[in-house]
């Protein structure tokens, strides 16, 4: 069999060229893979000052080969080399530690005070539900039973004597309040991604969710006034429930941000405005499932242990200052000190 004619040159073209430079190639492959596989404490001073220089070593080897059409094989070998080198000398490497940290002191914080619009209205809604369940109870007894499934009052309603009511206050056991409480945890994680990923349909069903969320805590509130117990239901709902309803609130709020994005997405398309918005949601959203499962603990614990009105005020009181704190007033505190 003939060669093509040139054939010859070309052989002795690539040998001389792989002669020249193969030797940086190997030194840069083998520089990165010590430091990808430990750290770049694996090298010394004088070898960390040659990763670059290889690295434009590298680069100008692929040019001429892509120019010149050498061997194939050599040209993604150099491809791979140099992509290599890239992702290592100009990528973000952070460890995992360092993702997490990152994530607690800068970027779900920051992702609360974007939506800050929302999470208040969020809380308005919230309070206006309250006040609506509320009422509606006590101006109608038979409200209570449309707010409250049967099966969540197991038996009590407005009818239910003082004693049985402040019974479940304090007694523990299963008692009507220690199932409300139940399905507020249980249930408020289903609401919050419901409040969440419902919001895209114009931000409408997040708004009815918070708000039949606050009428539900109205309506079980309005039977325990009544009877006179509403500032000792406050203080037990308070010590997991300024952690839950806020986690809540920040749920509805990020629906409502994707939903009015494609409400008025502005200059922007629709799917570019939602793709927008759903990064800074979605940010929240991973913070609101921590929080809830904070709460969760705070409810177990707190319920059965904890029988002072006091007490719970104060840990409930803490726990929203500190929410507060972290997201609105931390940033502020640390742009004065710098």
């Amino acid at each position: 069999m003939t060669l093509p004619a040139g054939t010859d040159a070309v052989r002795q073209s690539l040998a001389s060229f792989r002669q020249e430079r193969e030797a940086d190639w190997k030194a840069f492959e083998a520089l990165l893979a010590r430091v990808e596989k430990r750290a770049p404490r694996a090298l010394s001073e004088e070898e960390l000052l040659s990763l670059p220089l290889l690295y434009r070593s590298a680069l100008s080897s692929l040019s001429v080969a892509r120019a010149t059409s050498l061997d194939s094989a050599l040209i993604a070998y150099l491809e791979a080399l140099c992509l290599r080198g890239y992702f290592y000398l100009y990528g973000a490497r952070r460890s995992l530690r360092t993702r997490i940290g990152d994530f607690f002191l800068h970027d779900w914080p920051a992702a609360i005070r974007h939506l800050w619009r929302e999470v208040w209205a969020s809380v308005a809604l919230t309070v206006i539900g309250a006040i609506a369940g509320y009422w509606l109870v006590a101006s109608d007894k038979r409200w209570y039973d449309a707010i409250i499934a049967p099966s969540l009052a197991g038996g009590r309603n407005p009818d239910s004597s003082a004693e049985m009511l402040r019974s479940v206050l304090y007694g523990g056991g299963d008692h009507f309040l220690s199932g409300f409480a139940a399905y507020l945890f249980t249930h408020n994680t289903q609401l919050s991604i419901l409040a969440f990923a419902l919001g895209f349909a114009f931000a409408v069903p997040s708004v009815l969710i918070i708000l039949m969320n606050g009428c539900m805590l109205g309506a079980i509130f309005q039977i325990y006034a009544a009877k006179g117990l509403g500032f000792e239901l406050g203080g037990w709902l308070s010590i997991h429930g300024t952690t839950e309803l806020f986690a809540i609130a920040i749920a509805g709020a990020a629906g409502m941000r994707i939903g009015t994005s494609i409400a008025f997405p502005g200059e922007l398309t629709r799917m570019a405005a939602a793709s927008r918005a759903g990064r800074v949601a979605a940010t929240a959203m991973v913070g609101v499932v921590m929080m809830l499962l904070f709460a969760g603990l705070l409810e177990g614990i707190g319920r059965q242990t904890i029988t002072s009105d006091i007490a719970r005020y104060s840990i409930g009181g803490g726990m929203l200052a500190f929410w507060i704190s972290y997201f609105y007033l931390f940033r502020m505190v640390r742009h004065g000190n710098g």
